[in-house]
């Protein structure tokens, strides 16, 4: 499990416990005045936003939708005409 996988599954979490707990967080953060519950459910949001933006920033969700290939290569066609379809590839020498 890479880093970015475990840093945001983790914010995620810390976010979630934020929201859920949030009118026992508010009561202890008075210093914040009237508003402290929409400051913390708000902080949990942000949390699970960031959370989520890091797993998806991680190698494994990341795809283009293209295939790399090492070298050009070119399709090897069996059939004719509307029924022709690709067997394999074969690379091309330079």
């Amino acid at each position: 499990m890479a880093t970015n996988s475990i840093i945001g599954y983790s914010a995620a979490g810390v976010g979630l416990a934020i929201i859920a707990f949030s009118s026992q967080l508010s009561k202890m953060l008075t210093f914040l005045g009237t508003k402290s519950l929409i400051y913390t459910v708000m902080a949990g949001v942000v949390l699970v936003a960031g959370g989520i933006a890091f797993v998806m920033t991680d190698s494994g969700f990341s795809r283009s939708g293209k295939v790399k290939h090492a070298a050009e290569e070119v399709p090897i066609y069996e059939g004719e005409g509307k029924s022709k379809r690709i067997v394999g590839y074969k690379k091309v020498k330079e």
